[in-house]
């Protein structure tokens, strides 16, 4: 018998790939155990997750897809037959080929989500085949403040919380209790055990809001109006950093004009935040230097409001002069090692001029955009990610795969992605993935997208594929770790396939690696670190470096800011120029109505889940066997409902069952639980494995015309609704 072995490998059950150590015997995994040795460096940090001890079930759990699957009945109807990759591949090869030959490139279409995979491989390929439509959720998560932090520094930051150092504390829209756990949500509990201005901004009395010494229940989707009540009460009171102000600052004298409507009493009439409290955190904040300011999903779920919001909190830390400063956040760098950029073939492919979704309407999310906001990023000789900042806006894909215009899409390839949960208005997206003369979905798990596939192919997962994380390149940091063992059955790393299928359309010549680890180790060939030197501590950085903005150039004068003005943009030249509002301002607020007199928040994420992931799980299940809908005490009451009770929730797009839960919450407000479903159902039409039932997607829009017109960012959170008992 073969003795056991211990190996430092990695989690991958969220963005964190924490360091683990795997017991393994005869090729398989025994046992996991936290590492101290490796990121986050503390075991102790690890115990208050639920996730990781859960690798040896997720391994090998009876519902995993081990083999090849082919559809053999209708579409949707639960009909499958084994077979090999070879025959997979070369299929779906000569069908894409095929589709191509008639409709041109651009008819393929495909969805990333996360976080088992790594998207440069997919993002080659499309490159190499000529098709823009790479989609994902990057509207609503992640892209937003990347292009606003971008536009007013000149690149993306990253933000600090030191709980010595540290002054004060924003978190806005974020709740670490239950998205993160790990890291960052130790960290918050240690500074809030300082004693220092922790103020959380959110509806709901979150885990994360217990921590603060301030709670703002804001009125969903009224975010920007507080930020901008904030921003009133810095500048009228003179409490900001006037020295960085007058030297580093571009437009402030118009930003003051233009803030003046905005008091704390409009504020709370706006919000239902009271204005002492308003006066209370603005004065907190730019009181407690240095100040830090988190935002979350929250805020990029805002719809035409997502963008201001984002540059109100932008302009808030640098008039405060928390702007690359320790204890609140530092300017990115570049990687020192080949760049996700580089590794897509994204510039090559963007002189093309590919035909891009929605290129006549939006501003930034499009390859005009971006290479408007490129002109700026060069002048400190940074480059941002491109495929993630120039992805198809979801609305667009599916209408087109439904109406053909402007082109039609004809395929789809999902990759760790859930579409029919993780998209807005899972009745378009149903309607547009049957349509489909192609849909093939790479995943661990049959999911309901996966049930109406026609190829499902089995994607290696967590200690079955090396790992590295590297932020898209917006940041000069690299972490994640080797493989543990060999996938498990006909598993493949998604690295294989994209490659494979790339082989039989002609791309031979631009996939040189072997395998997917060697494509890694030539990624970080620039270090001059071999992959077994890095994953033995899984970790490569360099030590942030501050005031940057002051260091001299050859001819010694200070670098300052990539900016149109070479300082902080809080009046932006760049808007201005592409026909958008320089100063950040309120656009469509919110409004319930007699038949839905309530307003909604749709994406709250709840642990031990990760989005749409891990509900067969049993001991998961077992903890939380039921979908979520919070609302206040008062709420409930003049609605007749009772802690338990089984609820409609109704909006004009559809309505989906949830049970009550009381809490601590805005007025007027419920929040339902995302990305639920039920794999223990059938996994074949009707059921779809319990989608239709407590899906917070029913309800959601996401159409394309009502966007934001920068980005593209649709509205998750202050959407009208209404709530009644089930019968």
């Amino acid at each position: 018998m073969t003795e056991n072995s211990t190996i430092q490998t990695n989690c991958r059950f969220c963005g964190y790939q924490c360091g683990i150590i795997a017991t393994v015997k005869d090729g398989r995994v025994t046992k996991v155990k936290p590492d101290p040795s490796r990121f986050p460096y503390d075991g102790m940090i690890m115990r208050g997750c639920r996730r990781w001890p859960m690798i040896t079930t997720v391994m090998d759990h009876p519902q995993r897809i081990n083999y090849p699957l082919k559809r053999v009945g209708e579409r949707g109807s639960g009909q499958w037959e084994r077979i090999s990759w070879e025959q997979a591949l070369d299929e779906i090869g000569e069908k894409l080929q095929s589709l191509k030959d008639k409709f041109g490139p651009e008819m393929l279409a495909t969805s990333i989500g996360g976080p088992h995979t790594t998207f440069w491989p997919l993002h080659r390929f499309m490159s190499l085949f000529g098709s823009a439509n790479n989609m994902g959720i990057g509207q609503i998560c992640w892209n937003p403040g990347i292009w606003v932090n971008t536009l007013t520094y000149g690149w993306p930051i990253d933000m600090e919380l030191d709980p010595e150092n540290t002054g004060c504390a924003i978190l806005w829209g974020v709740n670490p209790a239950e998205s993160d756990n790990s890291l960052f949500w130790r960290t918050v509990l240690e500074f809030s055990r300082t004693k220092k201005p922790l103020i959380v901004v959110d509806p709901r009395y979150t885990r994360t809001a217990e921590q603060a010494t301030l709670w703002l229940p804001v009125r969903p989707g009224t975010d920007i109006v507080l930020a901008l009540g904030f921003l009133h009460v810095i500048v009228k009171k003179k409490l900001y950093n006037q020295e960085f102000v007058q030297k580093w600052c571009h437009g402030f004298d118009r930003l003051a004009e233009h803030l003046t409507p905005y008091t704390p009493s409009y504020v709370e009439k706006i919000t239902g935040i009271k204005a002492e409290n308003v006066i209370e955190a603005a004065h907190l904040f730019a009181g407690n230097s240095p100040a830090t300011l988190y935002s979350g999903r929250g805020i990029d779920q805002l719809g035409v409001n997502s963008l201001p919001t984002h540059r109100a909190l932008a302009i808030l830390r640098a008039i405060t002069g928390n702007v690359d400063v320790p204890g609140t956040s530092h300017l990115s760098e570049m990687p020192d090692f080949i760049p996700e950029l580089d590794l897509e073939l994204s510039e090559p492919f963007a002189a093309t001029n590919p035909k891009h979704l929605g290129k006549d309407k939006l501003k930034l999310q499009s390859y005009a955009g971006y290479a408007k906001v490129r002109e700026q990023t060069m002048k400190h000789n940074k480059r941002l990610p491109m495929r993630y900042l120039t992805s198809a806006h979801p609305n667009q894909v599916w209408q087109a795969m439904l109406t053909g215009d402007p082109y039609p899409i004809r395929s789809m390839i999902v990759m760790a992605s859930n579409p029919l949960l993780t998209q807005a208005d899972t009745q378009l997206v149903h309607k547009a993935l049957k349509s489909l003369d192609l849909l093939v979905v790479l995943e661990l798990f049959k999911t309901p997208t996966a049930m109406l596939a026609d190829y499902i192919l089995p994607s290696a997962g967590a200690l079955e594929r090396p790992l590295l994380e590297t932020k898209a390149g917006v940041a000069n940091i690299a972490y994640g770790g080797d493989q543990a063992v060999e996938p498990y059955y006909e598993r493949r790393p998604d690295f294989y396939f994209w490659k494979e299928l790339g082989i039989r359309l002609g791309q031979e010549k631009d996939w040189p690696w072997d395998t997917y680890r060697d494509s890694l180790e030539a990624s970080l060939s620039p270090l001059g670190l071999t992959w077994d030197e890095f994953s033995m501590t899984g970790l490569y950085s360099q030590e942030n470096r501050y005031f940057k903005y002051e260091e001299l150039d050859p001819n010694g004068f200070p670098v300052g800011f990539a900016t149109v003005s070479g300082k902080v943009e809080v009046y932006s030249e760049l808007l201005k120029e592409i026909g958008d509002d320089p100063l950040p301002r309120s656009k469509k607020l919110p409004e319930s109505s007699k038949d839905f007199p309530l307003l909604l928040m749709s994406g709250a994420r709840f642990q031990p889940y990760y989005a749409s992931s891990y509900h067969q799980l049993e001991k998961f299940r077992t903890s939380h066997p039921e979908p979520i809908v919070e609302m206040s005490l008062d709420t409930a009451n003049r609605l007749g409902l009772e802690e338990g009770c089984s609820v409609w929730v109704e909006t004009e797009r559809g309505k989906a069952r949830f049970i009550t839960k009381i809490v601590p919450m805005c007025e007027d407000t419920v929040s339902v639980e995302y990305g639920w479903w039920y794999p223990e159902m059938s996994a074949a039409e009707p059921e779809l494995g319990g989608l239709w039932f407590s899906n917070a997607n029913v309800l959601t829009s996401g159409d394309f015309e009502t966007s934001d017109s920068l980005v593209g960012t649709w509205t998750y959170n202050g959407i009208p609704c209404r709530v009644e008992k089930t019968k």
